[in-house]
């Protein structure tokens, strides 16, 4: 049975954020994915947040640069 107050609190889902992110499948070399942990437990952040990060850092400086000759 419902209350007022049960109605007036709105429901988690709508106070999420939209999701921006998608679930991929990758493969990565054994050293680099090593690395990337190591990195995470040195700093307390996951490691596919730190990948994520080293990933959308490059592709900032890669607007900058001029992009090579294929």
């Amino acid at each position: 049975m419902h209350t007022e107050s049960d109605l007036s609190k709105p429901a988690a889902s709508a106070a999420r954020a939209v999701k921006r992110k998608t679930r991929i499948t990758i493969y990565l070399d054994d050293e680099v994915l090593k690395q990337f942990r190591s990195l995470s437990e040195q700093s307390g952040k996951g490691y596919q947040t730190l990948i994520n990060a080293a990933l959308r850092t490059r592709l900032t400086g890669a607007r900058t640069e001029p992009s090579p000759a294929l």
